[in-house]
């Protein structure tokens, strides 16, 4: 079954209700590994409730929270979704989460691009996180490479939209302004997957290989919790609630034990505004780039 855009531009999404305790959001700061050294005062505020003005929550929590499940799964999409790769996500926060409460998450699908036969076809994913009373939390694009359904546009006659404005490339012609390098905990992906995304090929190392992977990955998702906490931490003293919007490439997969080196460049003549990538220092590769980030 074929994509069909009309389809899919229309799919309706129901509202994804969602309660979440300050458990929750400790358990999310630790699967990013905060807390690992018991005297770092930066992670604990986001892992402990004792503290004066109690607990805080990572506003990267957002990207867990509200979200439609795997629907691309379902048969009426016509997606070959065995093929598909989450390409880049795009985040605005407009207000600090709370600690815990209810949400919800508002979907929709904003674009869908055909790169051409054998190039797949772009997915954009707009969804709304907003508080139980409507107020506007956070706007989150997710883009999805469909790898295996490139050409519809041209077989069926059918629309394509115009891409999403490109992220710009890391500087090359001087050295980063920061880095941060953090130690990806082993088990990260296990713990990880408690957010809400099950899938065995985070777990489960027969299925990692039927990807065509040495051993479980780490979720995208997770990556990009990451790398917002070490921009957090070299840039914003640890306080997270500046964190104003990061849209970032996922260029390769991380595997669960290696180093994470995220690379920071100050945007010359903009206060606040940042581009970073992130590299494995085990494999010397660049697992995300195009990293842009705005800091208040």
């Amino acid at each position: 079954m074929a994509i069909d855009y009309h389809h899919l531009k229309g799919r309706p999404f129901a509202p994804v209700r969602q309660h979440y305790a300050e458990r929750d959001t400790m358990l999310y700061a630790l699967s990013l590994g905060l807390g690992c050294d018991p005297l770092d005062g930066a992670s604990l505020p986001y892992t402990y409730e004792g503290l004066d003005g109690g607990l805080r929550a990572l506003p990267t929590l957002a990207v867990v929270l509200g979200y439609p499940g795997f629907w691309a799964r379902e048969p009426d999409t016509g997606i070959d979704w065995v093929r598909l790769l989450h390409g880049e996500q795009r985040v605005r926060w407009h207000q600090p989460l709370p600690a815990s409460g209810d949400v919800v998450g508002k979907s929709r699908i904003t674009r869908l691009i055909d790169k051409g036969a054998d190039k797949g076809a772009i997915l954009v994913t707009e969804r709304r996180l907003e508080s139980a009373a409507g107020a506007l939390l956070a706007t989150l694009e997710q883009v999805t490479f469909l790898r295996g359904d490139g050409g519809y546009s041209q077989r069926t006659g059918q629309a394509s939209d115009a891409p999403l404005p490109a992220l710009a490339a890391t500087p090359h012609e001087r050295a980063p302004d920061g880095i941060d390098q953090q130690a990806i905990r082993p088990e990260a992906a296990l713990l990880y997957r408690l957010m809400g995304d099950y899938n065995p090929l985070h777990a489960d190392p027969a299925v990692a290989r039927q990807a065509g992977f040495e051993r479980p990955i780490l979720h995208g998702l997770a990556s990009y919790g990451l790398v917002a906490w070490a921009l957090v931490r070299q840039c914003a003293g640890g306080d997270a609630s500046r964190l104003k919007a990061l849209d970032i490439r996922f260029a390769a997969p991380v595997y669960p034990g290696e180093t994470l080196v995220t690379e920071i460049w100050r945007v010359p003549g903009q206060d606040g505004r940042y581009q970073l990538r992130a590299r494995v220092a085990e494999r010397d590769k660049i697992v995300l780039s195009h990293g842009h980030a705005e800091l208040a």
